[in-house]
């Protein structure tokens, strides 16, 4: 694969650093292309998103989805282009979701997570010993989930689906604006819900 003699020197820079990490697994590659881009990615995001955990943690998650495709890069444009786009996709789409889930009625984890993928449950006055042993079951895989979260995630989810504080509790408690409070649970939601997606199977 030849590159494209339109490149400037740091986009030629730029792929040969992506042939090494492909082909040699060469993690300072990685760590290169990393470095070359994680300050003007994160400024961008926070410029679209105006909030500084937000933008750091959709950095970090352009760089892994650009990582994860790695091999469908083509040197028909330049690197930090096709970074950039992956990125502001990426963005866009979380910002349509947390727009969508910020303006929405009050709900529990529970609801929110299995309500997506399993549909809803119709409601019963008689126990069911069956459902009981899948909650039980649910319960558990989702309190597994809950600890991968970073810890600021984690906590802010124990405040509200173990210990049912109200999010006007929790930002008192943690002296946090009410809308970051609702923001970055959303955030911890949503990756819960791609987490369980993974596991459905064992349900």
């Amino acid at each position: 694969m030849e590159v494209n003699s339109n490149f400037t020197d740091k986009a030629n820079r730029d792929y040969l650093l992506v042939q090494a990490a492909l082909n040699q697994g060469d993690q300072r590659a990685y760590a290169e292309l990393m470095n070359n881009y994680r300050d003007s990615l994160y400024f961008l995001l926070l410029k679209m998103t105006n909030d500084p955990v937000d933008a750091e943690d959709l950095t970090i998650e352009a760089f892994g989805k650009a990582f994860r495709n790695l091999h469908q890069y083509t040197p028909n444009f330049a690197f930090s282009t096709w970074l950039f786009k992956i990125a502001s996709n990426n963005c866009i789409d979380f910002m349509r979701k947390k727009s969508k889930r910020l303006t929405s009625p009050e709900y529990s984890l529970s609801d929110d997570l299995y309500g997506q993928e399993y549909g809803e449950r119709i409601a019963s006055e008689a126990p069911d010993p069956e459902e009981s042993i899948i909650s039980k079951q649910k319960s558990k895989l989702m309190r597994d989930i809950v600890d991968r979260l970073k810890p600021h995630y984690k906590l802010l989810v124990e405040m509200r689906y173990f210990k049912e504080m109200s999010y006007e509790e929790i930002a008192v408690e943690l002296n946090l604006p009410l809308g970051t409070v609702k923001a970055q649970l959303f955030r911890a939601r949503d990756f819960l819900y791609q987490v369980l997606k993974d596991h459905s199977g064992n349900l």
